[in-house]
This record gives C-alpha cells, structure tokens and sequence, in this order.
C-alpha cells in the first residue's frame, strides 16, 4: 500500500506511528520515522534547554535526542520498560534532519481515512496550534497526528536555548 500524507497531500489515507507520552496517544506520519529503538540513554549538552536530553551515537551519526513531552510542557518522561526513542527525518526549510524522541511506548502503524481527520480545534487567543496536522478519530478517541516538521523545528528549539542561556546569564 502507497504511504499518503492526508494533510499536505489532500490524499484519501495516510500512515501513521501511533505512540504514547503520558495520557495522551499522538501519531506522526511513517514516512517521517526512520526507525524506532530501545531507549539508551542519551549523552548530556551542558546549557540546553531541559527537553534536549543530549545526543545518542546512531550507527556513527550524532543524534539529537528530546523528551517530547518536556517538549510540549508536559510532565518529564519516566523511562520504562517500554520506553523507546523515534529517530525521525523531519523536513525544515527544505532540508532533512535526524532528530530523536522518547517517548513512553509505541503501539502500531495505523492506516488513516482522510475522513476520521479533523482539523486541529480552535482555541483563539495566544494559543499554539501549528505542530498538530489534525485529530484523528481511532478506536473511540482522538489521536493527535503531530505535523513534525513544527513540532521537531530546529530553528524553534535554537531560539529556546538562546532564551534559556540569557535567563541564566
């Protein structure tokens, strides 16, 4: 079966990794992961900002790593069991980056109707919602479908530091 990305492609289904942070299930497009491995703890950078766990060593390649759900101001991930890291290729301005994610568990790669997609709700005000592609309807409830590329911005987690080394100077 063809991956589709239902949001950016107008398509009639996508694939989706679908995972657990916390509560909550959120889903990225599989075309966007390049694999998923146990959790290894990841080595420090000292003055980042304390979502940016350090790097891991991929097969010779240094991988950023992020807790995800520091990411999003949520609790800090308690690494388990099941716990495991996302290696993502996410696209920012054009260009490909690796970038992993821990994340509490992973369930499966869904098949998604364009049709069980909402768009993200509207809370008005100063509220951010760009990082999320859509709502997907699965299995009773909502899915968050993460649009990865703002999610996972490099240039947005750079400014965070900046901001994070100016507080503590």
């Amino acid at each position: 079966m063809e991956t589709t990305n239902v949001m950016a492609g107008g398509r009639e289904t996508g694939q989706y990794l679908t995972f657990q942070l916390g509560r909550d299930v959120f889903g990225v497009d599989i075309r966007e992961v390049r694999e998923i491995i146990q959790f290894v703890a990841p080595t420090p950078i000292p003055m980042t900002p304390d979502f940016i766990l350090g790097v891991m060593n991929l097969r010779g390649e240094v991988v950023p790593v992020i807790d995800l759900a520091r990411r999003f101001g949520l609790e800090s991930t308690q690494v388990k069991r099941r716990s495991c890291t996302i290696v993502m290729e996410p696209r920012e301005g054009g260009r490909l980056r690796h970038l992993g994610i821990i994340v509490d568990s992973v369930y499966e790669v869904r098949d998604v109707d364009a049709a069980d997609i909402e768009p993200a709700p509207s809370f008005g005000a100063d509220i951010r919602l760009d990082f999320i592609a859509g709502m997907a309807r699965l299995d009773g409830r909502f899915v968050i479908l993460l649009a990865a590329d703002k999610a996972l911005s490099f240039e947005e987690m750079v400014l965070l530091a900046e901001a994070c080394a100016e507080g503590e100077g």
